[in-house]
């Protein structure tokens, strides 16, 4: 039973506006959401309550004695979905997926939604962004229509409510949580107030219901999940959706897993047909050719667990502008300007710092990791002596600004990759480990050993002034 203290006067009360986290004193950061001046008084601070005991709804067990099999996770039929979850979705289990706009969210869950519906299991799909005859629609494109599978139109969260009473699925999809709103709430759907209480009254239905629950969530410019930051603690499994809207390549990461790990990735390729997992993405990264060309060199980067193999490609020209470009796609600028520092001072390559220089990866791939640095330095390299690289090769390893080769993470794991596809010949840093059969390994400890791949190293400098020649 619940008892109020007495207080002498109402107290005021501050109320962060992007995570809804209160203090009873001002502060100018938020300690929730990190977020500066969004602060703000609101109201009296809440009553001081104290809560005798009551009775207990379930009584203490040993651990030993509760029984995992109703936590056993069920298939979603996408086999890269499932091994981002840790193996399907578990009865009760709530789930965020958040992505841009246009990533394929609405086409991955459908697609979902149709897969996992049966006759023992009924699905249950709610749209708040479309209507019923546009989500048919895609339905149709993808061939993700089947009897059991049951479609509603509802901004509204107790007519949502009222449709799991009258369905009773296994699995609710709902797209998105922004958009639907409950009537007993102020505020207008999306905000800070609607957003916890509809992802609240969901999650205890699916709880007492023993219903998964895939929810769709949206995303701020800067690319984090919309709402309370109290969303992504109350909900069992965070992914996030990524990719290029121009690229075919989508990934599904898991940020938050309480059933499974968080080191998986799936991969999918986003086509007009729909979107269809990828067992072996690496062919979406690759440039098969008869005979190696300039300025191109391979490596096998590690998204979570799952090795992939990446080309890196580079272009120098002679730039007509006193201050030369440097151009970037997929990679990051700050990690390409390192290596071009290191070739040139390192590596003795003079003529880098002035010329138009141009790197990207092939796919729509995005290499963040240092363990590309290596691959990247040797594009740049072969681009600059207009030298190919060996054919079948790849390039591991961290960079340093002293030009030493370091080791990274996963490389046994890198190289089984590369033997896989049929690459014959890797450059890696010292100590790699367990070599696959029929790959020959380099070791290289710097900068200057690794250069030395090249058939022919022409080192061009830049052009003199006409009366300096004569």
């Amino acid at each position: 039973m619940a008892t109020r203290k007495a207080s002498g006067k109402e107290r005021p009360s501050y109320r962060c506006t992007e995570c809804g986290w209160t203090t009873a004193k001002w502060l100018g950061r938020c300690p929730e959401c990190q977020a500066w001046g969004t602060v703000e008084e609101f109201g009296g601070a809440p009553a001081v309550r104290t809560t005798a005991p009551g009775r207990v709804t379930t009584a203490a067990v040993p651990i030993g004695e509760v029984d995992g099999r109703q936590a056993t996770a069920r298939s979603t039929g996408v086999d890269e979905l499932d091994r981002v979850l840790g193996g399907g979705l578990v009865p009760g289990a709530v789930v965020l997926l958040a992505g841009e706009p246009g990533v394929g969210k609405s086409t991955l869950l459908l697609d979902v939604a149709a897969k996992a519906a049966s006759d023992a299991h009924r699905t249950l799909y709610v749209t708040g962004e479309e209507s019923a005859s546009q989500v048919r629609l895609r339905a149709d494109r993808i061939g993700a229509l089947d009897d059991h599978l049951y479609l509603a139109a509802e901004t509204d969260l107790s007519a949502v409510l009222g449709h799991l009473d009258t369905v009773k699925p296994s699995l609710l999809v709902l797209d998105s949580v922004q958009t639907v709103a409950s009537p007993e709430i102020d505020g207008a759907p999306g905000g800070m107030a609607q957003v916890r209480e509809v992802a609240g009254a969901l999650i205890r239905a699916s709880k007492e219901r023993g219903m998964s629950t895939l929810l769709v969530g949206h995303v701020t410019k800067d690319g984090a999940i919309a709402g309370p930051r109290l969303l992504e603690h109350l909900v069992d499994v965070v992914l996030q959706f990524e990719g290029d809207r121009h690229a075919r390549l989508r990934l599904v990461r898991g940020v938050k897993n309480r059933y499974g790990t968080t080191d998986e990735v799936g991969c999918f390729e986003l086509h007009d047909e729909g979107i269809t997992g990828l067992a072996d993405p690496s062919g979406l990264f690759l440039t098969r050719r008869a005979e190696p060309v300039p300025g191109t060199c391979l490596t096998v980067t590690l998204e979570g667990r799952r090795p992939l193999v990446a080309e890196v490609q580079a272009l120098t020209v002679d730039s007509q502008i006193p201050s030369p470009r440097r151009t970037t796609s997929g990679l990051e600028t700050s990690r390409v300007s390192m290596m071009l520092a290191v070739l040139e001072q390192r590596g003795r390559i003079s003529a880098l710092g002035k010329r138009d220089i141009y790197s990207a990866t092939v796919g729509g791939v995005k290499l963040t990791e240092p363990a590309a640095d290596l691959a990247v330095a040797l594009a740049l390299a072969s681009a600059a002596s207009d030298t190919p690289l060996p054919k079948n090769l790849v390039a591991i390893g961290e960079v340093g600004l002293a030009g030493e080769v370091r080791r990274v993470t996963g490389v046994q794991r890198r190289l089984s990759e590369a033997a896989r596809l049929g690459f014959t010949h890797a450059l890696v840093p010292s100590d790699p480990g367990k070599i696959p059969d029929g790959m020959r390994v380099l070791e290289v400890a710097d900068v200057g050993e690794a250069l030395s791949v090249l058939p022919k190293r022409v080192r061009r400098e830049a052009p003199q002034e006409e009366g300096a020649r004569r």
